[in-house]
């Protein structure tokens, strides 16, 4: 089993885990309804994915 020979510094592994950041989503604009989702997903606002009704949603009074 692996057995590091010296303790790794806070700065050393900080400078390592530099690229270990979070990444803002891809979005894009539904083609049915012209809101903002993310890719491969269906559209929250109206149901569609890729052209197709894929949920059907409810009108709620």
């Amino acid at each position: 089993m692996a057995h590091p020979k010296s303790r790794i510094s806070k700065q050393r592994k900080n400078k390592r885990r530099t690229h270990y950041k979070a990444e803002a989503p891809t979005l894009s604009t539904c083609s049915n309804c012209g809101s903002t989702t993310q890719y491969h997903r269906v559209c929250p606002e109206c149901g569609y994915y890729r052209g197709k009704l894929a949920i059907e949603k409810t009108v709620t009074a």
